[in-house]
């Protein structure tokens, strides 16, 4: 057996080469898409071995001789489809593939379940053997809509491997070029000190507050959000410090465990990075990353405050003060200006219109030469490798777990599953879009149980995202879709169904049994981690509410004038949904009081064609308007009557 402490510099030199190989392919070409997914597999996979175990009874710090095993096989993939592609073609353009063609198609297959299997657990391979199970013989078995006749093995392998249906895909593309292009850039800001700056300048701001550390939390964590897209790398990096800094200011450890797992589950959403299902969503829709950016940046705002809105009740039920620090501002600006340099860069970059992949292949020197900009922190030689090791080590799971992915997706659209499951949702639903929206909320709740963000939402997004789109739609528009003609407003409609999809598939952070931010969360509070889930999951319930935005207003799909308005009333329904949920303001709620706040909410987040209100006042909306002055009436009956108890005290 081999130490991995002993052997730690060849890993991460192997780390570091990986990333290099990846830098250097997607800013300069030379392999065609096929092989180089491959090879992000191939590479991948191998390191995976050597660092996760197989088994939870195995001493983590050994790599055993089948670890060594496994590593040396999953490299046979990349390098025999770059020997033998072209053999298996024929002069008449037939397929013919020998029994060694095979048997390292169906070898990868396996490889893919076994490394999916050590990173995620079980639920993604069960998925992918019953999703080849289903395309080989048991469609057979399955009477009505989902029958399928099968295929041979051998043709299910040559799709499986050899074409863009399975493994080396769309989806291992996205993962071998933005996705890990942008780990690279979040590994190296953290590595020049990013993270220390986010939490600092986080305390300036937001400490003077009642309940301060938990807006410390939600605020480093939006912050970090927009670096890392990682909701696991979130809660590590900043609840390592929110979380203690919490428990100090009077929060209960699970509390403050469940405050930073919610807030960290934001990552994902915020811009400009988010996760990597973001780049998925962008070549499933092909609609620009940029545009998906900046109509994601209201609704990320909103998340993140709904979340600081129960923080401030919680402080105030409990008497939870402000932490007392005063930390100046300005003196943290001026030592961490320089990290906002690669962001502008990055973010010019994609405004000027050039690739996401470019764009972060730019940004990563300009991080390394900003850092030279201060005294504190500068990037040496050995801080680029062991970034481009981080970098590649962070991108292990997400970048295995996608290129397996393909395999599903792949089976879907072989087998004609997901128009299959479209259509049924259009019945189940009855042509009722909020009906249809519980119905994907419960989907994307059970497969949040077992599955990781991303891949809950690439499944989702090939079962129903066909089905939101045909019920948002209007008669008129569904119309020209029907004859072809694709309006530009269809595009907005389009990726208003992926991110309802999106964000309702971020709770698999959130939800027992596997959320794995929930979990990391709690091992640094040392709190039971089903619990400190289900708390995360209460804070987190902005997931539900933004995606019924998305559905019903004009939040995705309107004019900037429209979004803004549906973007400020929602913050205050929101805060109001908040009030009603915990019951609390200035004192217990009356059960009166509690209703007006919820008939409140519910006025501020609908919208006026939902009441049948007709259009008088332009972009403002008469149940928005009603909505708010119920809201402050029944706060101010609420505040007199607390002022009555104070004084009856």
């Amino acid at each position: 057996m081999l130490s991995r402490k002993r052997i730690a510099p060849i890993l991460t030199a192997y780390a570091a080469a990986i990333a290099v190989f990846h830098y250097y392919v997607n800013m300069r070409g030379g392999l065609s898409d096929l092989w180089f997914n491959a090879a992000h597999f191939s590479f991948l996979a191998s390191l995976g071995f050597l660092i996760y175990p197989g088994f939870r009874r195995q001493d983590p710090d050994a790599i055993t001789l089948w670890d060594l095993i496994l590593a040396l096989l999953a490299l046979v993939p990349f390098f025999f489809l770059m020997a033998t592609e072209e053999s298996i073609y024929s002069a008449s353009g037939s397929i013919h593939l020998t029994p060694l063609d095979l048997a390292v198609a169906g070898g990868t297959i396996l490889l893919a379940l076994e490394i999916v299997r050590r990173t995620t657990g079980w639920i993604i391979p069960i998925l992918m053997i019953a999703a080849i199970s289903y395309v080989l013989f048991a469609g057979n078995w399955i009477s009505g809509v989902f029958a399928f006749a099968g295929m041979s093995v051998e043709r299910f392998l040559y799709r499986a491997f050899y074409t863009g249906e399975g493994l080396f895909g769309f989806i291992a593309n996205i993962s071998a070029s933005y996705v890990f292009m942008f780990m690279l850039f979040a590994a190296f800001l953290m590595k020049s000190g990013a993270g220390d700056f986010i939490v600092d300048l986080s305390r300036s701001l937001t400490s003077r507050f009642r309940g301060g550390a938990g807006h410390v939390a939600v605020f480093s964590s939006a912050l970090m959000g927009t670096i890392s897209g990682s909701a696991v790398a979130n809660t590590v990096s900043t609840g390592s410090i929110t979380i203690p800094m919490m428990i100090r200011n009077g929060f209960k450890p699970i509390f403050a465990a469940a405050v930073e797992t919610a807030a960290s589950t934001g990552g994902q959403i915020m811009p400009p990075i988010m996760g990597a299902g973001v780049f998925v969503m962008a070549q499933m829709t092909q609609i620009p990353f940029t545009t998906i950016v900046i109509v994601s940046i209201l609704p990320a705002i909103l998340y993140f405050s709904s979340i600081s809105f129960y923080i401030h009740i919680h402080a105030k039920r409990h008497g939870i003060a402000a932490t007392g620090e005063r930390l100046p501002v300005w003196p943290i600006l001026r030592e961490g200006a320089h990290f906002f340099i690669p962001l502008a860069v990055l973010m010019g970059l994609l405004i000027k219109g050039f690739t996401p992949t470019y764009a972060a292949g730019i940004s990563i020197p300009v991080i390394v030469a900003a850092s030279w900009l201060t005294r504190s922190k500068r990037m040496s030689l050995r801080d680029i490798v062991e970034a481009l090791a981080e970098g590649t080590r962070n991108m292990i799971v997400t970048g295995v777990l996608l290129v397996s992915v393909g395999i599903i997706v792949g089976i879907i659209n072989i087998s004609g599953i997901g128009v299959t499951f479209s259509q049924l949702i259009m019945e189940w639903s009855g042509k009722s879009l909020m009906l249809a929206l519980v119905l994907v909320a419960i989907a994307s709740l059970f497969l949040g149980m077992g599955l990781p963000v991303t891949a809950s939402y690439i499944v989702l997004a090939v079962l129903s995202a066909p089905a939101l789109l045909g019920l948002m739609l209007s008669p008129e528009m569904a119309a020209l879709v029907s004859a072809g003609v694709t309006p530009p407003e269809v595009l907005m409609y389009l990726l208003a169904a992926h991110l309802i999809i999106f964000w309702l598939s971020q709770d698999s952070n959130l939800t027992p049994p596997v959320c794995l931010a929930a979990f990391a969360a709690a091992g640094i509070a040392q709190t039971p981690p089903m619990r400190t889930g289900l708390e995360a999951w209460k804070l987190g319930k902005g997931l539900y509410i933004i995606p019924i935005l998305f559905a019903f207003s004009p939040l995705v799909t309107g004019s900037w004038p429209e979004r803004f308005e549906v973007f400020a009333f929602a913050m205050v329904g929101i805060l109001a949904f908040a009030a009603t949920v915990e019951g609390f303001w200035d004192s217990r709620f009356t059960i009166y009081e509690r209703l007006l706040f919820a008939l409140a909410t519910v006025l501020l987040l609908s919208q006026d064609k939902t009441w049948g209100v007709p259009d008088l006042l332009g972009v403002l909306q008469i149940s928005h308007l009603a909505g708010l002055l119920l809201l402050i009436l029944v706060m101010l009956w609420h505040k007199a009557r607390s002022r009555k108890l104070t004084v009856g005290d």
